[in-house]
């Protein structure tokens, strides 16, 4: 019989937060397992450390998976858990496989017919989905929009009358250096009657989330911090049209 796949999340912010925002089932997982994919082997590590692992960090097995692996690896980092070996998927911060190479991981898995185990811990996009005061129902999460300004600016146009026409949220994750450019975009693309969200470092002691309609975030001349941020978007009212 083949092993478990045990997706384990991380803290949004740093790694000694592990015992405050892990709940003890999810601490205890980490416990009995030895063999780790992960983003960064070293951060990797830290965290391990930090959520108490009495193993000997040199004794566990890490392998790497990042958005550069190939394809063609998946199966190698597999094989242990497709033999027998429970294995845990860990992402750099949050949840894993959610806006992370180790959803290539999952699905095949999934493929293999190996167990896949989901462990509770934070994600920075329900979290700002639960604070946004949004539309709970109906959502939806658009990853990243392109670096260049016109495209930026006509996908986040996009973006706005999907949400009108759905009643949906949108959510958007961004670069913490181009924060600012998003921002201004946003400003620049969406109606004034458009609710836009900024939610920072969430889960930390940094944390701050503001809602207002782009007219509010024009009058206020707020600044998007150079942060971990996710963005939200909700129109309502008639948006005008554009080309």
């Amino acid at each position: 019989m083949s092993g478990a796949l045990w997706l384990i999340p991380t803290p949004l912010g740093a790694a000694e937060q592990a015992r405050e925002v892990l709940p003890s089932a999810t601490l205890a997982c980490i416990e009995g397992l030895d063999y780790f994919v992960v983003e960064n082997a070293r951060s990797a590590r830290a965290f391990l450390k930090a959520a108490g692992t009495t193993k000997p960090l040199q004794s566990l097995e890490l392998v790497e998976l990042d958005e550069h692996t190939p394809l063609e690896r998946i199966p190698q980092l597999l094989a242990p858990i497709a033999a027998g070996r429970d294995g845990g998927l860990l992402s750099e911060a949050g949840a894993p496989a959610i806006a992370d190479p180790g959803a290539a991981l999952v699905a095949a898995a999934h493929e293999a017919g190996i167990m896949v185990r989901p462990l509770v811990g934070p994600s920075s996009i329900l979290l700002a989905l639960m604070a946004s005061g949004m539309n709970g129902q109906r959502f939806s999460f658009a990853g990243y929009v392109p670096a260049q300004p016109q495209a930026r600016v006509r996908r986040l146009r996009e973006l706005e009358r999907r949400s009108l026409r759905e009643d949906e949220t949108v959510l958007i994750i961004e670069t913490p250096y181009r924060n600012r450019a998003l921002l201004e975009s946003a400003l620049l693309a969406l109606a004034p009657t458009t609710r836009l969200m900024l939610a920072c470092e969430l889960s930390t002691a940094a944390e701050r989330i503001v809602v207002d309609t782009v007219a509010g975030w024009q009058r206020a001349k707020r600044e998007a911090p150079k942060a971990p941020v996710v963005f939200g978007l909700l129109a309502r009212g008639a948006a005008p049209p554009r080309n």
